[in-house]
């Protein structure tokens, strides 16, 4: 269905572009002495401490640059320059087999049922049809959002996913949201570390995933890595990016991002218009929403350690065993609902709102053209590294604002909050870590679903605002139902009990868990938070969206003034439009 997309022919423009990428970097190199003595430092540092055989080897290699760099004439700096320039390209550069795609899509669906659902298997077996169909998934995993929005977009530029990131499930499951959504695949930055597991592996090689080593530090690497992105966009090829960098680990929606790649689209979009081939890019904020998480327990020990938050690659976390993936699946996904994916509406990369024509406005709705942002003051456009700087700090603050009005709340998010703030106010004038060791508190049940219910209360004000999305299980039930339903997520999959039933009530087990899983409402105001980085007020961070596009008879676009409800019902009606 998208066969049309770039990343279809991939594979036969790969040395095309891993030639380009080095023919920029080297162009763009003042000094090379500077940059391979940068390089050598910073791995010579980073190989000291790695073991075996091509650890060794690489140092060796690295020591004798260092040892030698300085009596090299400059020709053969700029060899070695070149040398080291096309090893990283071609280490970096993605693949993409069609076959491997296809298969993909046909398989996963039935070996997931299989899994979940042997009974529906049987069933399914007699349609082949519904047996590779995604509808397969669809009461368990829920795609949401502008869909046909989206999907009218991505005929007029090049689209740029960037999801929030909990787990390393996230590039899957995103994956099946865009085959699920009816967009076309696209190519992502994976961490070299997730290459280590050879099932994992074959199919992240084989569908566009492009390597990137976290370890390696110096500017060299940075630059080809970010060329190699630069170079994808300018090609047309969809792109998906964790801005966040990592993993949240504390839980929390992203509110501060790393914005290295992001950066590359707009000087993507500027050698574009240089080479008179204008190729607009589309930023697509994205939430990725779980019941429970693959790797809570990793990721919050983490965050709550000083050792853990200078660790930034985890090689031992649950997504390495494959027990607990099988056991996560099998938990998640015997849910209705338990994974979200919600997408936000598109934004140029100035912060501009996006129509499905690809045409920006402003926040009062005038049309602006978003080549006026890369000129000069002679109106020239020209490439201006600390101009575009600025301006992806600007679209990092908008994407951060999508996250948060695009969180979908589920039952854990609001159980785990309401238990939280009962345990603040029990202990008040405690901090953190007093009340992280509240255990085998017992919380009478009555109480809890009461209070449970005056948190949803809340947040349906502030989804009434577009502040956040109720999920499917939150938005209605009772207290005592919403309980239930956490309680259910939370049993078997966790190596301990996060909350356990007793007879005199909801047993508070792992509190450790209860701060992870509410610290997805911390920057909405109704969660403790402790996790705005510096310079970013503690809760209700949140703005409302701005007033909708809305398209004419004729295609134009405008804005208009709607009331908070017109805009609530617009907004489901977008999701009803979608898939869930």
């Amino acid at each position: 269905m998208h066969r049309h997309a770039p990343i279809f022919g991939f594979n036969d423009a790969r040395g095309s572009i891993v030639h380009e990428v080095v023919h920029r970097v080297l162009s763009s190199t003042r000094e090379p002495l500077l940059t391979l003595n940068d390089a050598a430092y910073h791995e010579v540092k980073r190989l000291e401490g790695v073991k075996g055989p091509e650890g060794a080897r690489e140092l060796g290699e690295w020591q004798r640059v260092a040892r030698t760099i300085s009596r090299m004439s400059e020709g053969e700096r700029q060899r070695l320059l070149r040398d080291h320039a096309e090893r990283i390209a071609w280490d970096v550069a993605g693949n993409f087999d069609e076959r491997v795609y296809d298969v993909s899509t046909r398989l996963v669906p039935p070996l997931v049922t299989a899994l979940l659902a042997p009974r529906k298997l049987a069933t399914l077996a007699r349609d082949p049809k519904a047996l590779v169909s995604l509808d397969a998934l669809a009461d368990k995993v829920v795609v949401e959002g502008p869909l046909e929005e989206l999907r009218a977009l991505i005929h007029q530029g090049t689209v740029v996913y960037v999801p929030t990131h909990l787990s390393n499930m996230d590039s899957i499951v995103f994956g099946y949201a865009l085959e699920r959504a009816g967009l076309p695949p696209a190519t992502y930055g994976a961490g070299k570390n997730l290459f280590t597991n050879p099932i994992l592996s074959f199919f992240m090689h084989n569908l566009g995933a492009y390597r990137v080593d976290r370890r390696i530090r110096h500017g060299l690497y940075k630059d080809v890595l970010k060329t190699y992105s630069c170079v994808l966009l300018e090609r047309g090829y969809h792109s998906l990016f964790f801005p966040g960098g990592t993993r949240s680990r504390s839980g929390g929606v992203e509110r501060r991002l790393k914005l290295g790649l992001v950066g590359s689209a707009f000087e993507a979009y500027t050698r574009t218009l240089l080479a008179g081939a204008e190729r607009r890019i589309f930023f697509v904020p994205a939430t990725i929403n779980y019941l429970i998480t693959l790797e809570a327990e990793t990721l919050i020990a983490d965050f709550l350690s000083e050792a853990g938050k200078g660790r930034f690659i985890i090689e031992d976390d649950e997504s390495t065993r494959v027990g607990r993936v099988a056991a996560f699946m099998r938990k998640l996904l015997g849910m209705d609902g338990a994974v979200v994916i919600r997408f936000s509406s598109p934004l140029d990369p100035f912060g501009n709102r996006v129509d499905p024509r690809g045409r920006s406005y402003d926040l009062r709705g005038r049309e602006v053209d978003p080549a006026s942002y890369v000129r000069d003051l002679r109106g020239d456009v020209v490439l201006d590294p600390p101009r575009d700087a600025q301006y992806a700090r600007d679209l990092g603050e908008e994407i951060c604002r999508a996250y948060a009005r695009d969180t979908v709340v589920m039952a854990t998010h609001l159980v785990a909050t309401a238990v939280m703030q009962r345990l603040k106010r029990q202990t008040r004038g405690a901090d953190l870590f007093q009340v992280l060791r509240l255990r085998e508190t017992v919380i009478p049940r009555d109480d809890l679903a009461a209070e449970v219910v005056a948190l949803r209360d809340r947040l349906r004000g502030l989804e009434a605002q577009g502040c956040v999305r109720l999920g499917q299980d939150t938005r209605h039930g009772t207290g005592g139902e919403l309980v239930e339903r956490a309680l259910r997520a939370f049993a078997g999959y966790h190596a301990a009990p996060v909350l356990k039933s007793q007879p005199d009530g909801i047993a508070v087990c792992d509190t450790n868990l209860l701060f992870y899983y509410q610290n997805r409402l911390a920057a909405h105001g109704v969660a403790w938070d402790v996790l705005a980085p510096p310079g970013v007020p503690a809760g209700l961070g949140v703005r409302p969206p701005p007033p909708p596009l809305r398209v004419t008879a004729t295609g134009s676009t405008s804005t208009e003034s709607v009331s908070a409800s017109q805009d609530v019902a617009a907004a489901h009606g977008a999701a009803a439009g979608g898939m869930t």
